[in-house]
């Protein structure tokens, strides 16, 4: 029995020892095994781990912000998904390329074969989409597809949709500025890029540490524009109602401070939204307002006269030989528009008077004239960092032929832009000192601290302030009674400025064109403490062609709405330039005048066509409006003819035409011996090359 027991008990002990000595082999075996991963070979798994969860991603950088001049965000970034993939993550979850290509392609409305070509690529990341929609980007995490992972990427989006989207320009999808302000501050605005380490997890995807990006590290630097956001809205929506209404090609609107150069708005028409750049032809995105260059005609008129007056070759008490509407020049003939004799240098501004403009011109001489002119900043780039500036066309007077003195004294055969016309026009109405144009005021770092400032600049003493203040004061009489900006006058406020209707030039035939042509309407108000220049071009207008009739109410309207919004109070009282804007009572008869002089009743009624003789250009197309009849103007001043007649039948569609032709001076003529006492008015004809 006892012997029984020793040997269970020998037994026992042997089975301990055994188990013993297996467990003590399976722990030396575990700690070998530790050892060899935790320490022979930790530096070989690390790097083998590392290759499959770690990843160097590069960071995109955060653009800066596009500020309006009150804080107004212009352009900004935000922060949108975008899709990509481990091609290989995707293989060793065994799942095709075909099979995951045809699930994302069906939430991403992306191309099955162009997403099967990414994810049969063997390398690590590949892009499937970027910057999706939040739907997009939910749908694509319902698929719940191994390898497929999504990344915070920085988009451009211009809030205010089409609003200054010349001047802003757009940045493409990896946040590179393409055009405008976007392109030419794309150095400052990207900001530094900055490559980060990315954890994946098992599935692929990405999980980033907060600690490992701090935001202003790659956020780029903030633009504060001396753009107004609202004035910038009214220039925009007031040349969009001109250009529909007179079914224009294009224009620009250029509204500037005189005092500081600073631009406040820049409007082009027609225009386009940033955000979806693509979608409009390349014309749509053209800068119009630096970069097409046209003759200017008689919005140049001013400058001429400055010059004159600045270099001594005219006075105010001259008077000026404009001999009937013809002058003679070699076998070529100068035009005006309606015969006048003998006119003042403030009656050849107000009437437009290109003879008495020529006949100043020539005494000015060649050089006097090109130097003049140069001196505004005609010829010459006015350096606003806005890609596609032009410097428009004024060659050197040593290659000018005769004739070449007497157009371009009135805005012919030379050429300028919109801006150009604003910044000459801001000397005049800044006592002579021309200021450079600015469109950027500040540069601010990604913590609001001011990196680089641009304060105001005086390029140089065009004019005296007396001969400023000369050309400001006759400048006035253009939107005065009997002058050809009538349409430009505003209620409570003087006016200073010249309208512009020029003929384009026809490249293919040679010469200008018949029916092609640019009205503009340049001015300043109030007209003795300027706040405001403006300077208005419409291309190819198709109703009408006159500045002051398709110009000259862009400027009133703008002006209205901007001195409004900037609160400046009404300097005089209304009565005398908007005497004769009076609407019009409509009756069912009106006085109309015979051949002989008599007066006549007209007839008029439902269906039949009012009386719109003596009416100005205003008053005429709302009368057709309310008859839901569409006009065509020709000339400027107020209606003399109209078809169909009064009291005929109105068209049922078609146009209503109307001509429109200014009052003669009211003061009477000189006799012969007056006319002969200037200098100017004795100045003979010159020989030269065509005429335009």
């Amino acid at each position: 029995m006892k012997a029984g027991v020793d040997r269970k008990r020998r037994w026992l002990r042997v089975r301990i020892a055994a188990t013993g000595l297996v467990l003590a082999a399976f722990a030396v075996l575990v700690l070998y095994r530790a050892y060899d991963l935790q320490v022979r070979r930790s530096g070989e798994l690390r790097e083998m781990a590392r290759a499959q969860h770690v990843r160097e991603l590069r960071l995109a950088p955060m653009r800066g912000t596009i500020y309006d001049r009150h804080g107004a965000e212009l352009a900004v970034s935000v922060q949108a998904e975008s899709i990509w993939a481990n091609p290989r993550a995707l293989r060793r979850a065994g799942l095709s390329p075909e099979s995951a290509a045809r699930r994302l392609a069906s939430v991403l409305s992306v191309d099955v074969e162009t997403i099967t070509k990414r994810l049969a690529s063997r390398r690590y990341f590949v892009w499937i989409k970027r910057l999706v929609s939040p739907q997009q980007a939910e749908a694509v995490r319902r698929l719940e597809l191994p390898g497929i992972s999504m990344t915070w990427e920085a988009r451009r989006y211009y809030p205010n949709r089409e609003l200054a989207a010349h001047l802003l320009g757009f940045a493409n999808v990896d946040g590179v500025g393409i055009e405008g302000l976007e392109l030419s501050f794309e150095e400052r605005l990207r900001g530094p890029s900055r490559r980060v380490k990315a954890l994946l997890d098992r599935r692929g995807a990405v999980v980033f540490s907060e600690h490992l990006i701090d935001p202003h590290v790659t956020q780029g630097e903030d633009l504060v524009l001396t753009i107004d956001k609202t004035l910038q809205h009214i220039a925009e929506r007031e040349l969009d109602l001109a250009a529909r209404t007179f079914e224009a090609k294009g224009g620009s609107v250029v509204v500037m401070e005189p005092y500081s150069g600073e631009i406040l708005a820049l409007a082009n028409y027609p225009s386009f939204n940033p955000n979806e750049p693509g979608k409009y032809p390349p014309l749509h995105r053209r800068n119009r307002a630096i970069s097409d260059r046209f003759e200017p005609g008689s919005t140049l008129k001013p400058f001429t006269i400055a010059g004159a007056l600045a270099a001594g070759s005219l006075d105010l008490n001259q008077r000026i030989d404009c001999e009937n509407g013809k002058m003679e020049v070699d076998e070529f003939i100068v035009h005006d528009s309606h015969p006048f004799s003998v006119l003042t240098p403030t009656e050849v501004m107000a009437y437009s008077s290109n003879i008495g403009t020529a006949k100043i011109g020539r005494a000015l001489g060649r050089k006097g004239l090109f130097r003049a002119l140069r001196r505004f900043g005609f010829g010459e780039s006015t350096g606003l960092p806005l890609p596609g500036e032009t410097a428009g066309i004024l060659r050197h007077y040593r290659r000018w032929y005769e004739m070449d003195a007497v157009t371009i004294a009135f805005g012919q055969g030379m050429s300028a832009t919109t801006v150009q016309l604003a910044t000459a026009l801001s000397a005049l109405a800044n006592g002579g000192r021309l200021m450079q144009p600015r469109i950027v005021r500040r540069i601010d770092d990604s913590r609001g601290r001011v990196r680089e400032a641009f304060p105001p600049q005086l390029r140089r003493q065009v004019v005296s302030p007396a001969v400023a203040q000369q050309v400001s004061a006759m400048m006035k009489a253009v939107t005065g009674e009997g002058g050809t900006g009538q349409e430009a006058a505003l209620e409570g406020f003087e006016v200073a400025g010249k309208t512009g209707t020029a003929q384009k030039a026809d490249y293919a035939r040679g010469g200008y064109a018949l029916h092609r042509w640019l009205a503009s309407f340049i001015g300043f108000v109030p007209a003795d403490r300027p706040r405001l220049v403006i300077a208005v071009a419409v291309d190819e207008p198709m109703i009408a062609h006159a500045g002051g009739l398709v110009a000259g109410p862009v400027f009133r309207r703008v002006a209205e709405a901007s001195l409004r919004h900037l609160g400046v109070e009404q300097v005089r009282s209304p009565e005398s330039t908007l005497a004769s804007h009076k609407p019009r009572e409509a009756s069912g008869k009106a006085q109309a005048r015979t051949k002989k002089g008599k007066a006549s009743e007209v007839v008029t009624g439902p269906g039949l066509m009012p009386d719109m003789r003596g009416m100005n250009a205003r008053q005429a197309l709302a009368a057709l409006h309310r008859l839901g009849l569409r006009a065509q103007l020709q000339g400027n001043g107020l209606v003399r003819w109209q078809q169909p007649e009064p009291g005929s039948a109105a068209p049922a569609e078609g146009y209503v035409r109307l001509g429109l032709e200014l009052p003669l001076p009211k003061r009477g003529e000189l006799d012969e011996g007056e006319r002969s006492a200037s200098p100017l008015a004795s100045a003979t004809p010159a020989s030269g090359r065509a005429a335009p």
